[in-house]
């Protein structure tokens, strides 16, 4: 297992996961939010930062939702949008 950063642009938040394989520019992947429902974000980029230990990379991943208007909006409309998918 990979231990990933994920930085989250939508919510401007930071938190570290384990994948089997690190994603790459341009695919999905499914989050839970803190409401515990399960997003769908894209990702923008991938770099890699070596480590304070050793000779290690780290890898990181800068992530947006993919229908961040709906998740701006009031929950209303974020409903409208998920049905109208």
């Amino acid at each position: 297992m990979i231990e990933i950063e994920i930085q989250n642009e939508t919510h401007q938040s930071q938190q570290r996961l384990r994948f089997a394989a690190v994603p790459r520019i341009g695919e999905g992947m499914r989050l839970r939010e803190e409401s515990g429902v399960w997003e769908h974000y894209d990702v923008l980029d991938v770099w890699y930062q070596k480590a304070e230990f050793g000779d290690v990379w780290v890898p990181y991943v800068h992530v947006r939702a993919a229908n961040s208007a709906a998740l701006a909006a009031s929950p209303s409309a974020r409903v409208q949008a998920l049905r109208g998918r």
